[in-house]
């Protein structure tokens, strides 16, 4: 099974916050590999919890970051 996952940066709460409704799942980190990790941990034990297949599951993380030059 393929999820995936939208990484933002929020520049306001100065924190990257990942989401996918599908699993469902909603984190935030101040660091985005320390999300990544955080996600991949979370994503397993909510399927896990929710009786879904756990096995062959892939994560597909989509992201932008905007950042002004001028």
């Amino acid at each position: 099974m393929n999820y995936e996952v939208i990484v933002k940066w929020d520049d306001e709460a100065g924190v990257w916050y990942a989401v996918c409704d599908e699993i469902p799942l909603a984190l935030e980190s101040n660091s985005f590999d320390a999300l990544i990790v955080r996600v991949k941990i979370v994503a397993y034990e909510t399927l896990e919890m929710n009786d879904k297949p756990t096995s062959n599951v892939k994560l597909c993380f989509k992201t932008a970051h905007w950042e002004s030059i001028a």
